[in-house]
């Protein structure tokens, strides 16, 4: 046990886990360990408990959450790491290699949880993280002070022709875009409407930001260069067409550990 901290308690353990029970929570045991661990102080345990119940997101309420064997700080207002991520991950680097002339964008950096896995494996390589909202943009800049990996951090917006203009050369673009239909935003999960809209809204479709980011950023590439977006389990095809509709070639679409298409890739065909 460290030093300064009170032991494990297993009457509020108990405690917890009938409040998260009640509310439906799945997992309740699990949560409330989590919960004792972080705030041992048995009222504070409870206000935390109650506000789960509640369907406050857990990873807000404790305020950071594990990515890629990471800890990242995340907090209201910038979208939650999940574990269906870390696939986009895994799939870039299988195809990107680990070198000083390796360059790598990641768009809608959100809390910079996929540019902060990328350059811990990809340690020589040049990664940018590229974020529009001020909230996302703060936390991704406190996740990578306090690791101190070397990721560069732009505020802009991805659409922005002239944010795209910036960049040339690049040896992949990756991107978990907001891909949610309208329908789907209609029907969030309770924990989901926490999080923010804007990181989530794809348009009516769902596939906004796919049309426009592989439109505008294909020219960013470099011959053979890397585009890579996460997709929801639906969208393979739709988003398969989009790239080979821009010119890509050797797509391919890759599932996660449950079974579902989960991020898709393509490369920049070489000039004749």
């Amino acid at each position: 046990m460290v030093s300064g901290m009170l032991p494990f308690d297993p009457a509020l353990h108990r405690a917890l886990t009938g409040i998260l029970t009640a509310a439906g929570i799945e997992d309740a045991a699990l949560e409330a360990k989590w919960i004792c661990e972080d705030f041992p102080d048995a009222d504070r345990a409870l206000e935390i408990a109650h506000r789960r119940a509640n369907r406050e997101p857990l990873q807000y309420l404790l305020g950071k959450w594990e990515f890629y064997g990471l800890e990242l700080r995340v907090q209201p207002g910038v979208l939650i790491p999940r574990a269906d991520t870390e696939t986009l991950v895994d799939a870039v680097l299988q195809r990107v290699e680990n070198r000083a002339d390796t360059s790598v964008v990641d768009l809608c950096t959100g809390s910079g949880c996929i540019a902060l896995a990328l350059k811990a494996h990809l340690s020589l390589a040049s990664v940018t993280g590229i974020e529009l909202d001020p909230t996302a943009y703060a936390i991704a800049a406190e996740n990578e002070k306090r690791l101190g990996l070397g990721v560069q951090l732009l505020r802009g917006d991805v659409l922005d022709p002239a944010v795209a203009a910036q960049f040339g050369g690049l040896s992949a673009v990756v991107c978990n875009p907001p891909y949610l239909t309208d329908d789907e935003m209609a029907h969030l999960q309770p924990e989901v409407r926490h999080e923010p809209a804007m990181a989530l809204s794809g348009g009516a479709d769902g596939l906004r930001f796919y049309r426009e980011i592989t439109r505008l950023w294909k020219h960013a590439l470099a011959p053979g260069g890397l585009l890579a977006f996460e997709i929801g389990w639906t969208q393979a095809e739709s988003v398969k067409a989009i790239l080979a509709e821009n010119g890509f070639s050797g797509i391919e679409a890759t599932r996660d550990p449950g079974g579902n298409f989960r991020a898709v890739t393509g490369r920049k065909e070489p000039t004749a």
